[in-house]
């Protein structure tokens, strides 16, 4: 296996084999890379919130080893890291204390945290925040160590290689080649032991490349594989699914509290979903469990009481089959049932006790909500957001995936899709007023009329919510009227239950969609963690003997700083812009990187090309698209079909990155130094994954005008002379 490797062993790596080595490092670097996002933010939930933590951890690690690519490393180094958390996350009593972090950090009220506890005390809350920093630390450690050592194996290849541009095209090409993996693996919903068993194989592979031999390092890989089986097994369990977006747990009636319905649905680690049968035969066999007059009236029945006679009902959110079945039950013909997450409708296809999704009544879509409001045509008398509330973000970016459902132009699109007539019911757990009162807001602000609202309670007959009324309110008002027992129960709960809405909170939008926020700030908590970053940046440059890298640093290093930190804002960017016309779908994230990754391939090409087309003029269009694109709204070609609008959507958001390209590559080809360069670029992009907390002040799209500005700096940076390259020649 891969023992030591400094700079004396250099020649153990042929150089005909030094472009292979980098291909297959770069392939395991990013492959692991979104394994622990991935990992980590499932079991530990505070990280699936902040997923971009991760990354930041992961680009300390890769900087550290691409700025000190000439001290020693082994390949041990980084799977012991990996062994540790594997060991951390492997076994029920480490998982649930690693777990409780999101219960610690949930005292900071400024940022919401499903399962959120109140201190008793101010010396509580400081013991809760200190807990939950000091737990978080360690798991970065972790994974800046198992990064520390790919780097500097991937910084040496690359700086020894003869032809840089051509290594910088291979590191390129094995990122891409990561991606895709991963997202394969993801496709066909592989649990995580199947992610560390490639990873193992694809580490073995290279050893044998560069012809390095240690039997130590077979223990550790078969270490890792035995604790990921371990890491898979979850107790109680009847069946776990990872899903293309998160980890699906479903137990039997009666387990982790929940007695209500023969199965419940865990995602990450809590619980989600509800399986009820509220059929006419299950409600009558069981009085007790079900009051007869509550018959009719669950949230899944609701919605479709507010219209004299639905002939079609659309739901978003539609989980594992309850709304649809309240639909069946009220003999509605025409039924859409759409839901992101494939997995869940197979479990619902399955295991739903009504068997919704068997009817020929329901057509289940498996897609994002905006992105099927953008592409139907059809109309409908009924539409039902369920209880569409993420437990994740994407690692690109602070949204979580059900922000963009929420904000007003995309209420604005489903108001667009009403029949005449029709009626929305939208039900969402706001566990803070200011969630419910922005709710009511957007509704407001795009019908023009205060929503009918309510909280239901938490019963046997569904796990309740803040419900709202809105579109043909007259006649959502004349049935209530007409049915005396609806407009008691409503008039009830408002009693009950009283809710405060002055309408006065800001309501997301597509460029700012932060509906868990109260107002347009950072929350305490990002302050928190860009503290807790920068030492772990001192802590870990000292443990890996980075501490002199500021005395390395030069005038040059600013120069791929920048470019690294606009870069990273440029891809943010890209992906929040992308999820509003392409929905926040895994398939519609994945091309959107790959086709950064190709945009830079292409941009290698040219440069090396077309010698003549200097950076001064790639910078000016650089600005200049970004400046442009600041004023386009992409939303405008959501008619477009799917393919063509990957293409335009890809094509546009990319092309700042194929002039970036150049100046990189450039600049690259030229410069001495080149692994700390790379290190400097990924330093840079790290400050660009922290940076990107301002969208919580100014919104996404002026991110637009930071990453012009970001260029424009690292213009000032730039190395001398405008790297003069050979043509590319037959």
């Amino acid at each position: 296996m891969l023992e030591s490797l400094g700079d004396n062993s250099e020649s153990s790596l042929k150089s005909q084999f030094r472009g292979q080595a980098i291909f297959l490092l770069s392939i395991i670097g990013l492959y692991l890379e979104l394994l622990l996002i991935r990992w980590i933010g499932t079991e530990v939930r505070i990280f699936a919130y902040l997923q971009n933590t991760l990354l930041v951890a992961c680009f300390l690690g890769l900087g550290i080893g691409f700025f000190t690519c000439r001290l020693p490393a082994t390949m041990a180094q980084c799977l012991r890291s990996l062994l540790v958390l594997l060991a951390l996350l492997a076994f029920p009593f480490s998982r649930n204390a690693l777990g409780k972090i999101s219960e610690f950090l949930s005292v900071l009220d400024d940022f919401v945290i499903w399962g959120s506890r109140i201190p008793s005390d101010y010396l509580a809350f400081l013991i809760n925040v200190a807990g939950g920093l000091i737990l978080t630390f360690c798991m970065l450690v972790l994974v800046v160590d198992a990064f520390v050592p790919l780097g500097r194996f991937l910084g040496r290849w690359m700086q020894d290689h003869s032809k840089p541009l051509v290594a910088y095209s291979i590191n390129i090409a094995g990122s891409l080649a990561g991606t895709w993996l991963f997202v394969l693996v993801s496709f066909f919903w592989q649990p995580p032991l199947i992610w560390f068993v490639i990873l193992a194989a694809m580490v073995f592979i290279l050893s044998l490349r560069i012809q390095e031999k240690g039997k130590a390092n077979l223990a550790w890989l078969a270490g890792i594989i035995l604790l990921a089986w371990f890491a898979g097994q979850v107790p109680g369990a009847l069946q776990v699914t990872w899903s293309p977006y998160q980890k699906l747990v479903v137990y039997l009636s009666g387990k982790e509290g929940h007695r209500n319905t023969e199965y419940f649905l865990a995602v990450n680690n809590t619980g989600y979903q509800e399986m009820i049968d509220l059929s006419e035969k299950r409600l009558r066999a069981d009085g007790e469990k079900f009051p007869e007059e509550m018959h009719g009236l669950s949230q899944y029945d609701l919605p479709l009481l507010i219209h004299p006679a639905p002939k079609s009902f659309l739901i978003v959110g539609a989980g594992s089959g309850n709304d649809a079945a309240g639909g069946l039950r009220h003999g509605v013909k025409d039924i859409t049932a759409v839901e992101i997450d494939p997995a869940i409708i197979s479990i619902g296809r399955r295991l739903h006790p009504e068997q919704p999704y068997s009817a020929p009544a329901v057509q289940v879509v498996n897609d994002d909500a905006r992105s099927f409001f953008a592409t139907t045509t059809k109309k409908f008398d009924v539409i039902s957001f369920g209880l569409l509330d993420s437990h994740t973000t994407n690692a690109m970016a602070n949204a979580r995936l059900d922000h963009f459902v929420y904000t007003r132009e995309s209420i604005h699109r489903a108001k667009e899709l009403l029949a005449e007539g029709g009626v929305i019911s939208l039900t969402f757990e706001a566990q803070k007023p200011f969630i419910a009162d922005r709710m009511a807001k957007v509704l407001q602000d795009v019908f023009g009329e205060k929503p009918i609202v309510f909280r239901i309670p938490h019963t046997n007959f569904g796990w309740g919510g803040v419900m709202f009324l809105a579109g043909d309110l007259n006649r959502v008002k004349s049935q209530i009227a007409k049915n005396p027992r609806l407009g008691a129960f409503i008039e009830k709960l408002q009693k009950d239950y009283p809710l405060s809405l002055p309408l006065t909170t800001i309501p997301a939008t597509d460029d700012w969609p932060y509906i868990y926020l109260s107002s347009p700030r950072i929350p305490v908590l990002f302050y928190l963690l860009a503290g807790l970053m920068i030492l772990l940046f001192f802590y870990t440059s000292w443990r890996w003997k980075a501490s002199s890298l500021f005395k390395q640093w030069h005038h040059s290093h600013w120069h791929f700083f920048f470019l690294g930190a606009a870069f990273l804002l440029l891809e943010v960017q890209n992906i929040s812009k992308a999820s509003v016309v392409l929905g926040n779908t895994w398939e519609t994230n994945a091309p959107i990187i790959s086709g950064v990754l190709i945009m830079a391939l292409f941009a290698n090409w040219v440069a090396q090309r077309f010698p003549g087309f200097g950076s001064g003029p790639a910078y000016g269009m650089l600005i200049a698209v970004c400046v442009a694109l600041y004023f386009v709204d992409l939303a405008r070609f959501a008619f477009l079909p799917y393919a063509a609008k990957v293409v335009v959507v890809g094509g546009l958001t990319t092309l700042p990155m194929f002039f970036s390209g150049i100046i990189f590559a450039r600049s690259f080809a030229t410069i001495q130094g080149r692994g700390e360069a790379m290190g400097a670029n990924i330093f840079g992009a790290l400050a660009g994954a922290l940076l990107q907390s301002v969208t919580f002040v100014v919104g996404i799209k002026a991110l637009l005008l930071i990453v012009a500005g970001l260029y424009l700096f690292s213009w000032f940076f730039k190395p001398p002379g405008d790297g003069v390259l050979k043509p590319i020649t037959a």
